[in-house]
């Protein structure tokens, strides 16, 4: 007798995963990072981090200082490392860099004055104190290696197209010399063979913090021509007193063929634009400036109306003057870098009510708009998200 008996079924089991390949999470698993932020709550984990090794982050971007150098007495240079964060910059753009003092972290902006392709991925930095810049005499006087600061993203549009122009203008004056610097170390760096010419404008030739590196690399490249003019009497410079036509016909005959990038003092810069405007090269000149340049003044004679900010339950009467500087009146501490209007640092959501752009003139009501602090102004009753 044949007895036929049947298979019972065996309970099927996934198929296990293949050597180097990690099984795929359930979906709405939350990731280590963000289990470890809510267990954090309420600091986040860089505040626990920072206390075993500040350059060992999570999200904040920080860099260290590597290399102090004083070369001039009003300017120091320095070489800063970045966590693993940091994305690269474009030749003329700013980074903001946030030093904390007696609790208090302060922002500025400031332009790497190093090319795009330096090796080992650092910035450098070259600072000039001006007696009303916190952050830039905090650094002159006491940067040293080993510290560590704040670091954002490079940010600006001053920069070189992708496609390098043929000829090439570099102008800039006391601290702006940095921007364009870089763009002189990316180009020669990149063997860039087009013509370039860079004029500088100083009060001595001391005031110049980057004198013996323009020189090498003028020495290095014959397409490269360096004048600089010295503003004062006996300032040793290859060309003396301010902008003027012959400057340009000295330094670069071929200027009008040329793209022109600017950055200095208000003053130069003025006296540039009008040079290039005069002769309908406008369209040639780049420029990049940490100041507002017409700006509307601020009305604090007739000021009405309430500021409310709501998010800290702090109301406080308008007096006129800039958002941000309402709130600083008002005790609070909102974030902030060049004060300018150029770094968005200090944007903000106004929930309700009318605002005035101190850059414009323009009114926006529109609710529920991010707007910038530093440079916009209540008309009447405003209600802004801090």
């Amino acid at each position: 007798m044949t007895t036929s008996i049947t298979p019972r079924a065996l309970p099927t089991r996934p198929n296990p995963p293949r050597f180097g390949k990690k099984p795929a999470l359930p979906k709405g698993r939350p990731s280590l990072v963000k289990l470890f932020e809510a267990l954090a709550t309420p600091h986040a984990v860089d505040r626990y981090l920072e206390l075993v090794n500040p350059m060992v982050t999570v999200r904040d971007l920080r860099a260290k200082i590597t290399k102090v150098e004083r070369h001039t007495k009003d300017t120091v240079t320095l070489e800063l490392r970045p966590t693993r964060q940091w994305k690269g910059f474009e030749a003329g753009q700013f980074v903001q860099i946030g030093v904390v003092v007696d609790g208090v972290r302060h922002t500025r902006c400031f332009s790497p004055a190093n090319s795009v392709h330096r090796a080992d991925g650092r910035l450098e930095l070259t600072i000039k104190a001006h007696a009303d810049g916190f952050v830039s005499r905090y650094l002159r006087e006491n940067a040293e290696p080993g510290m560590i600061v704040d670091l954002a993203q490079a940010n600006g549009v001053f920069k070189l197209p992708a496609e390098r122009p043929e000829k090439i203008l570099l102008l800039s004056g006391g601290s702006g010399i940095t921007p364009v610097l870089s763009m002189l170390r990316t180009l020669v760096d990149e063997g860039h063979q087009g013509d370039i010419t860079f004029l500088h404008y100083c009060d001595t030739i001391n005031d110049v913090p980057h004198a013996e590196a323009l020189r090498e690399i003028a020495a290095k490249h014959p397409n490269v021509t360096l004048r600089i003019a010295s503003t004062l009497p006996g300032g040793g410079g290859d060309l003396q007193g301010f902008f003027g036509t012959e400057h340009v016909d000295i330094a670069a005959p071929w200027f009008a063929d040329a793209e022109a990038y600017l950055c200095g003092p208000p003053p130069m810069m003025n006296a540039i634009r009008a040079y290039y405007d005069e002769r309908g090269l406008g369209d040639k000149l780049h420029t990049e400036e940490f100041q507002v340049a017409g700006s509307v003044a601020a009305d604090t004679e007739e000021a009405t109306g309430t500021i409310a900010f709501s998010s800290s339950n702090v109301q406080r009467e308008n007096s006129g003057t800039s958002l941000l500087e309402e709130a600083e009146s008002a005790g609070l501490s909102p974030d902030y870098g060049c004060r300018m209007g150029i770094c968005f640092t200090c944007t903000a959501v106004k929930k309700t009510g009318c605002t005035k752009s101190l850059l414009t003139g323009e009114l926006n009501d529109t609710a529920d708009e991010p707007i910038q602090l530093c440079v916009s102004q209540a008309v009447g009753d405003v209600d802004i998200d801090i």
